[in-house]
């Protein structure tokens, strides 16, 4: 007898982004399969076939969030012509984004895997190799401002780079912590105080 294949009875993208979403809430360790599931109205049976295990479905849900919720970070550094703008422009976005009501406040990647126990030591490196790679991306653009001469020579990249990625990171606990989106927006005026000498004729932050 001919064998017909079941489809799928559920749209993947849906229940990927309610994955994203309960991740996003609570954490890596903390959801379970049970909690998975019933966010994404299937069965264990079904999220299995259709992403594997719970890890797997996390490396999907990451690549999701990238390319949807987490792409201003590289908007701001390719679209703003100097480090100080960009970085600028990278704190304000992330003060509205970490703050919308339209999902879980602060930085999935930031916060997801913050306190993996020994079983999940592979995720919380992987998300810690994710943020190293943005703060890389910043300490780019700020060696392209010293190339340029819009900053001396002997500025401290990687402190830079360290402190506006601890910034950022900072601002994701706040916004967790319930920190309303004009509180980041100051912590982000302030931080941009500690850039050196900006000399590149552009008004501070963007304005």
């Amino acid at each position: 007898m001919l064998r017909v294949s079941r489809r799928r009875s559920f749209d993947r993208d849906t229940a990927l982004e309610s994955a994203l979403l309960e991740f996003w809430r609570y954490g890596y360790e903390a959801t379970s399969i049970a909690s998975l599931t019933a966010a994404m109205g299937i069965r264990p049976p079904s999220l299995y076939a259709a992403f594997g295990d719970k890890r797997r479905l996390f490396d999907a849900v990451i690549q999701r969030y990238q390319k949807t919720y987490g792409t201003f970070l590289a908007r701001a550094m390719a679209e703003e012509p100097t480090g100080r703008r960009a970085i600028g422009r990278l704190l304000r976005d992330a003060a509205a984004e970490y703050t919308n009501p339209a999902h879980p406040p602060g930085c999935l990647i930031i916060s997801s895997a913050v306190n993996c126990g020994p079983e999940s030591a592979e995720v919380g490196e992987a998300m810690r190799e994710l943020r190293e790679a943005a703060k890389a991306g910043i300490g780019a653009r700020i060696a392209r401002d010293v190339t340029a001469g819009l900053l001396p020579e002997d500025t401290d990249i990687d402190a830079l780079a360290a402190f506006y990625a601890g910034t950022l990171q900072g601002m994701s606990v706040q916004a967790r912590d319930r920190a309303p989106r004009e509180q980041l927006e100051r912590i982000a005026t302030l931080a941009m105080l500690v850039w050196p000498d900006p000399s590149d004729g552009c008004p501070p932050e963007g304005r």
